[in-house]
């Protein structure tokens, strides 16, 4: 009896720095078609070893690309939801207003990122549609914004007023904020996590003082995956979320 190959059950994550992102400009929106830039890469890495692994299986893989990664997480680096949150509580608690730290082309271009309950829907799809099986996927919401016009809202979610931008290193300011962490904590009785472990200021900067866009094209809703996501009502659900559970004031 011949038996059927099985649907894809192997799915892996990379991101826009598998085009480069974290070395400079490069084509937007990116494809998933476009050509690889000189390694090393260990991205490039993985997906070679999965494709290696795969050949003559029964079994498939994809490969999911997001971009600038945000959701409810404590202790994980790369997310830029922390970063904002805990930024913006020290600032509060010093009486300062609200003022977007990142490059002034940052504030002003283009940018997505990716929620990652829809990259966690993504992934399921991923891992049981046929469709899916040896490819790769951008996955992002959906949707443009600018820091510039989404930075008030996030002021007004922290009772806070918007100043004018400015550019310094959040890995420099930030790293001498513990203490005040820790008097922000205790005052408003929050789940005390270590102040080193909330988040990860490089990331922040990494993400917030690019000067080129790192905007993608995503083939995904072509092959059946269709969910959007709002990024300004999601940056306020994962806000309210993180003070419901008592990890920011």
């Amino acid at each position: 009896m011949s038996s059927r190959p099985r649907p894809t059950c192997s799915t892996s994550t990379a991101g826009v720095e598998a085009y480069g992102a974290h070395l400079g400009p490069y084509k937007t929106p990116a494809k998933e078609s476009d050509l690889r830039h000189l390694p090393p890469n260990f991205y490039f890495d993985q997906e070679d070893f999965v494709r290696a692994a795969q050949r003559s299986k029964d079994w498939g893989f994809s490969i999911l690309r997001p971009n600038s990664p945000c959701g409810f997480a404590v202790g994980n680096p790369m997310n830029l939801i922390m970063v904002l949150a805990v930024y913006a509580a020290v600032c509060k608690e010093l009486g300062l207003p609200l003022r977007f730290p990142g490059s002034p082309e940052t504030y002003s271009m283009l940018y997505e990122v990716t929620d990652m309950g829809l990259l966690a829907r993504a992934a399921t799809w991923a891992a049981t549609s046929p469709r899916a099986r040896n490819e790769v996927f951008n996955v992002s919401n959906g949707d443009y914004f600018r820091w510039e016009q989404i930075w008030p809202r996030i002021a007004a979610f922290f009772g806070m007023e918007v100043a004018p931008p400015q550019t310094l290193r959040l890995s420099e300011r930030m790293a001498d904020k513990g203490p005040i962490w820790e008097r922000i904590v205790a005052r408003h009785r929050l789940r005390p996590y270590p102040y080193k472990e909330l988040v990860s200021w490089g990331y922040g900067d990494g993400r917030l003082h690019r000067h080129w866009e790192t905007l993608m094209t995503s083939k995904i809703r072509r092959h059946g995956f269709l969910e959007f996501v709002d990024t300004e009502e999601m940056f306020m659900r994962i806000f309210q979320d993180l003070r419901d559970k008592k990890v920011i004031p």
